[in-house]
């Protein structure tokens, strides 16, 4: 069996009260991962964890990601605990910035972003070890907190970052990393060398995917999304890496990803029938599923 992962993204836009069903879906189609989003004004990612991890019984859930600035480290391991010990071994708990228009429209923007997120990822790890903390840092106070319940097994922490200085925080801090989508595999690479880990690490890479035939149709749904995609990694709209083409072309994409060392490669289809892109895309990757 293969130790690269492939996992779908319940898209933010997607309805809430579709997400028990998707994952179940999702769970049947042979996926390792699903992963949920937290972006400001959308769904919780706690609570939409909550939900895909009751809905199914073999499938990883991810939150990708909570941000630091809104996620007090304490109730955060709460929280995390909680799920992690219902459904052990299947929960990854992402963590990352923010977007700072966002943190900064809602109150929660901070001056000290990469100790916050440090911070926050080294009270939470701690905390989800049993561990008793005190904290006295530039940007996260804890005088003296136990989980009562902690899990038994710890659930992996990752940051979700895209600069030098923060890739190379979570290589030090935390047990994963979080590439967002647009990056290629030059991009995962180079990111690779940011974080350059002490420790196991496993480095996830979201990627947008859009499998079909007609070339025309791709090229009108995917160019809106690659032009996002390259403003938010500040890169040409050329370099914005995405999963089209044909099945085999997007799988072959996707391998790219692996050969540059992504651990999981998670897939957020554009357009319609998302899973079935994704079941076309995995037929590729897995002919033996």
């Amino acid at each position: 069996m293969t130790t690269e992962r492939v996992g779908v993204m319940f898209d933010r836009g997607q309805r809430p009260e579709d997400l028990a069903a998707f994952a179940a879906e999702a769970e049947e189609s042979g996926l390792d991962d699903l992963w949920v989003v937290e972006d400001l004004s959308w769904a919780g990612g706690v609570s939409s964890a909550a939900l895909a991890l009751a809905a199914t019984r073999r499938l990883r859930v991810g939150i990708g990601i909570m941000p630091a600035p809104l996620r007090n480290p304490g109730l955060l391991a709460m929280e995390v605990a909680t799920l992690a010990r219902v459904f052990p071994g299947r929960l990854v708990a992402g963590v990352g910035h923010g977007v700072g228009a966002w943190m900064e429209g809602v109150g929660a923007g901070t001056p000290s972003k990469l100790a916050l997120l440090g911070e926050t990822i080294t009270a939470l790890r701690a905390l989800l070890a049993g561990e008793t903390v005190r904290m006295n840092g530039r940007a996260v106070r804890i005088d003296e907190l136990r989980l009562v319940h902690p899990p038994a097994t710890p659930p992996p922490v990752v940051a979700g970052v895209v600069r030098p200085r923060s890739l190379e925080l979570s290589g030090r801090v935390a047990d994963g990393t979080v590439l967002a989508e647009g990056n290629g595999p030059a991009r995962v690479a180079t990111a690779l060398t940011h974080i350059a880990p002490a420790r196991p690490h496993e480095l996830i890479v979201f990627t947008h995917l859009r499998v079909g035939d007609d070339p025309a149709m791709l090229a009108a749904e995917v160019a809106p999304v690659a032009e996002e995609t390259a403003g938010f990694l500040g890169v040409p709209t050329a370099d914005a890496f995405l999963a089209t083409g044909d099945a085999a072309t997007a799988a072959d994409r996707v391998r790219s990803l692996w050969r540059a060392g992504a651990t999981t490669v998670v897939l957020r289809p554009i357009g319609d029938d998302p899973l079935g892109q994704v079941r076309a895309a995995l037929a590729a990757l897995r002919p033996e599923m």
